[in-house]
This record gives C-alpha cells, structure tokens and sequence, in this order.
C-alpha cells in the first residue's frame, strides 16, 4: 500500500477539478517523485475510469484520485432566487439556463465501485468525511485512504473513520475549501497554525496544503510536521494542465492582483482570481453547491470561448503570482527545493 511517507519528493499535485489536472500532469509530476492526482469531480465515472487507464499509460509511478463527497444542499430556494438572478448573464454571453438537478451525486455510487474494483494508489476525499463503508472498501483494496480536513474537528472525525492520511487545507487555498458543512464559513486559521493544531489531535501523516507556491512554502509546510506539501495553483501555467487560455493569461496579468473566498460560481467558498463576476454576485450568492456550479457552468464555458477571464472561475491560491509556465516535472523540483 502506498505511504506518503515514501515520496522521493516531498510534493502533492493537487487534483484541480474542472478541466486544469490531467493525465499528463499527474504523470509528469509522479514520474518525478511526486504524488500526482486525477480529480473525479465534475466526471463521469466512465471518464475518470478512461483517465486513470491514460495515466497508467504514461507512468508507474503513483498518483491517486479525488472524490467530492455528496452533501445536503443548505438552501435551494436561494439556488432558485440566484436563477433569476443570473438571467442577465446568460443574455450577455446568448446562452440558456439549464435545469437544476438536486439530486445530483457526481456518479458518486459508480465512482466508488470503480475505484474498489480497479484500485489507484491513492484516493483522497473532498467536502465531507467518506462514509465509512467506503473507506473500508478502499481499504480492502490496497488503497491510501486520504480525507481533506480544514479545521481539528473534522481531523478528528475523519482519523475515526479509518482513513491513512489527511489533507490539512489551509484557507490560503485555491480552488474549493474543503468543509465538512456546506452552510459554514470556512474556518480562517492559517495552515501555519492549523498544521500543528491538526497534529496535536491526530498521529495520522499530514499532508500540507493551502498557498504552498514555492520551495520555501514547502520546506515551512514540513518543517511544522507534514509530510508532503499539496500544490495546485503552482501548476496551473504549465504546459500539461488543461487550463484554459484565458485562465492563463489572468494568472499572468498584474491587473488580476487580488484573490478573494466566493460561493459566487458554485455555492461553497472557493478562492479565486476577482473578476466581474464576483464583484457583481459575491453578496448574493447562497450556499447551494450542486445547484450553482450547474447554473453557471455554460456561463463559464461561454467565458472561456469569448476569451472572457471576468465570467470565468479563476480559481487560485493565494501565492499565484508565483505561478510559471516552467513544465511539470520542473515545478514538482522546484517546490521540493526548499
């Protein structure tokens, strides 16, 4: 069974759901020494079965995948009140609106028979503590079982269930944090100090996430007691990520220099680059996370198509500007540098 502990380098590509991980990225950072990812969320099982057979093909070295767990939605009639909201948008960029689906699980029962039946080293886990049916699954199989944590309480719960390692996500992340309850506002402890809370309540390896962009992030990120530092934003530029164009040149652009927390694209806080889009739906946007990420999903994809960075999710950490087109593997020994 894979153990974070047995990394040649200490370095964690994170999953980067909504197209910028790919199999070559997970392959280019794995086959360095690193722990590459594939993220699940957002696919089909069929698509993330076809994934991992791709990245097989391109390295023996170890990656994993991430799941979003499947939550209560908090508050649909908001989700409801958002729509109409958003009819403006859908105007300016000539798309519809699609129906919401509430019952919208991200293929999660097939997913997880797929990765019981055809296990990947690792499998690590979003927005809530796995069931504990599903980690003895994974167990049973051989694989690394890795919950993502944001404060001591959800480290706790999580190291009940059986899980071999945790995520500890600090709120200098980009992307999605990763809170057990949907309706919260994230916790705002920096990693700096969660690192050492987390490790106070649990004996479990720790693996460091939360604005880690350089060398020196990641030898502080050990040095308070994790075992690998995740990065994603670090990532983003490189040529093996699926980011798309216009994402690109945001992450570059010095007019793009302030990232802030939103429910604005999805309904649960993520960070990101400020643009347009947050400035005009920030306030108003409800904590009814499937619901929002499908109401704005065209919006986006009609963004990126435009060239538009101010309709696009333009999630990031909050070390970006540290971000380079440099490739994977380069970056992967950069951060292991120290």
């Amino acid at each position: 069974m894979f153990d974070p502990h047995d990394l040649q380098l200490p370095v964690v590509q994170a999953p980067l759901a909504g197209g910028p991980g790919t199999p070559e990225l997970a392959a280019a950072v794995a086959g360095v020494g690193g722990l590459g990812f594939l993220a699940a969320g957002y696919r089909s099982a069929g698509e993330v079965e076809a994934q991992i057979r791709e990245t097989r093909s391109r390295t023996t070295g170890p990656f994993g995948v991430n799941v979003f767990v499947p939550r209560p939605i908090p508050d649909p009639a908001g989700a409801a009140r958002y729509r109409a909201e958003l009819a403006a948008e859908a105007e300016r960029y000539g798309v519809p609106l699609p129906d919401q689906d509430p019952a919208d699980t991200d293929d999660w029962d097939t997913k997880l028979r797929l990765l019981a039946d055809d296990p990947v080293p690792v499998v690590s886990f979003t927005f809530g503590p796995p069931p504990a049916p599903a980690v003895a699954a994974l167990r049973a199989a051989g694989t690394c079982v890795v919950a993502t944590v944001t404060t001591t309480d959800e480290a706790r719960e999580a190291a009940a269930l059986g899980v071999h390692a945790l995520c500890v996500q600090g709120p200098e992340a980009g992307g999605h944090r990763g809170t057990f309850d949907p309706a919260a506002d994230p916790d705002p402890t920096p990693l700096a100090a969660l690192l050492p809370a987390v490790r106070a309540v649990t004996e479990l390896p720790l693996i460091a996430a939360g604005g880690l962009t350089t060398g020196r992030d990641v030898a502080a990120a050990l040095a308070a007691g994790a075992v690998a530092a995740q990065a994603g934003t670090a990532y983003l530029r490189t040529p093996e990520a699926g980011t798309s164009a216009p994402y690109r040149a945001a992450l570059a652009d010095p007019a793009f220099d302030a990232t802030v927390v939103t429910r604005a694209f999805t309904g649960r806080p993520a960070r990101g680059l400020r643009n347009r889009f947050i400035d005009a739906h920030h306030a108003t946007a409800p904590a009814a996370y499937p619901l929002l990420h499908q109401l704005t999903r065209p919006l986006r994809a009609a963004a990126a198509v435009a060239g538009d960075p101010h309709g696009l999710s333009l999630w990031a950490g909050a070390g970006h500007r540290h971000a380079t087109a440099a490739p994977a593997a380069d970056v992967t020994r950069r951060l292991a540098a120290g």
